[in-house]
């Protein structure tokens, strides 16, 4: 049997399934029968561990009350911070720089508000046309607030393919002009990784200070924020990190900037000692908790107890071997099953630039997906011609890979995507 026909039968999927050293790890997780998730890049499925740590913090309330704040095996009004020390290693930073708060959005209006200081000719905000839409209305309306046109002071770096950015571009257009710059670490659409060192060191270089969207990377690959010395980063903790439906989010400061005054200013940004002493004038913390705000939400912060956790055993480094090894078995049997069906792999196909999963174009998008749907596969559709299939590391099996190829074969040789309507659902 030759190295292809190896590659393409079942049984080479089942031997890699074998030697998977994190195959244990779905067995934590709830999976649906008969049904392949490869949407985990949009939301991560539920474990029974993040299960537990919710009905936990339940339990503390039931039992304790009010007292549940400081009583209890996890007290609330120290979560916050006890979850940014268990992120911390995921990103590649200290403990007291990274807090869990807020939620994407909120996060970076909080960092941008504390961060963006336009200052003579250093007047706008560097951002890209391909990033998630949050981003960029985050960014419009904090010039907004500064009484600046966003039309006028936010450039944004233009794709060449529409699918991905140049480096070169991106450092190219950091001109004195520049303030502040606010990049995705992974292109949401594509998967691609930017080189966070590189852009941080380019920026610094011209004295702009640079902060990271870490939605579609924070649990899928490593990094090295403070060793990069990025300023800031945030992100949301339901994708890879399966903290669960609206998780509350995290965000990173890099100590450099402790004593920055948080441009959202809220009573949990404050000192924990002086928190309740109710004084007018705020204390705020000597770490990246300053950045907080209100109270926190406690009940969708409590899953990430047991998520973290299950990080902490596998590592992160594992996780992004196994996933570069789940999105290339996929790539290959795609290229090997699919020749003549007019899909594109979208994503970059090297290691350094590919993030968790693979991208494919195709004219028939949405009717494949609902597709794969009926056939149960959960994929996810980006308009206007877009398949994102994200194999998680965690627990997607090589052999659920292998399924996912041929029922997608099925699908195209039967035609079964024409029953559908080419359009997004309400939610895509």
């Amino acid at each position: 049997m030759g190295a292809e026909q190896r590659i393409l039968s079942i049984d080479y999927a089942r031997k890699l399934d074998e030697q998977d050293v994190l195959a244990h790890f779905r067995e934590e997780f709830y999976i649906q029968p008969e049904t392949i998730y490869l949407d985990g890049n949009s939301l991560g499925l539920l474990s029974k561990r993040a299960e537990k740590a919710l009905l936990s913090i339940l339990d503390s309330w039931k039992q304790y009350g009010i007292d549940g704040w400081t009583k209890g095996e996890h007290p609330w009004f120290y979560l916050s911070e006890k979850l940014g020390e268990m992120t911390a290693s995921l990103i590649g930073a200290e403990p007291e720089e990274t807090i869990v708060t807020g939620s994407t959005t909120v996060n970076l209006h909080q960092l941008v508000a504390a961060f963006f200081h336009p200052n003579g000719s250093a007047t706008k905000i560097l951002a890209d046309e391909l990033n998630f839409p949050t981003d960029i209305y985050a960014l419009q309306s904090q010039l907004t607030l500064k009484g600046l046109d966003p039309n006028n002071h936010l450039v944004k770096v233009k794709s060449e393919d529409g699918r991905t950015l140049k480096e070169e571009d991106i450092i190219a257009q950091m001109s004195e002009e520049i303030a502040l710059i606010v990049l995705p670490s992974v292109l949401y659409r594509s998967g691609q990784i930017l080189d966070i060192k590189r852009l941080t060191a380019a920026a610094h270089k011209r004295d702009i200070v640079i902060g990271f969207d870490l939605c579609h990377s924070i649990g899928s690959i490593p990094h090295q924020l403070s060793e990069w010395d990025v300023d800031f980063a945030f992100w949301c903790n339901y994708k890879h990190l399966n903290g669960g439906p609206g998780a509350v989010g995290g965000l990173y400061v890099n100590k450099r900037h402790f004593g920055v005054k948080p441009g959202l200013a809220g009573w949990f940004g404050s000192r924990k000692d002086k928190q309740f002493d109710m004084e007018h004038t705020m204390i705020q913390a000597t770490h990246a908790g300053a950045f907080q705000m209100g109270t926190p939400h406690l009940l969708s912060a409590a899953p990430l107890l047991g998520s973290l956790a299950m990080f902490a055993e596998a590592g992160i480094e594992n996780i992004r071997a196994k996933s570069l090894q789940l999105t290339d078995y996929m790539m290959a049997l795609i290229d090997a099953e699919l020749k003549q069906e007019d899909f594109t792999i979208a994503n970059p196909l090297n290691h350094q630039q590919r993030g968790g999963h693979v991208y494919l174009e195709h004219r028939e998008a949405a009717r494949i997906c609902k597709a794969l749907k009926a056939n149960n596969i959960i994929p996810d559709f980006r308009a206007p011609n877009g398949i994102r299939l994200a194999p998680v590391a965690l627990y997607n099996t090589f052999t659920e890979v292998w399924e996912t190829v041929q029922r997608l074969k099925v699908i195209m040789n039967e035609e079964q995507y024409k029953q559908f309507e080419n359009k997004r659902d309400e939610v895509a």
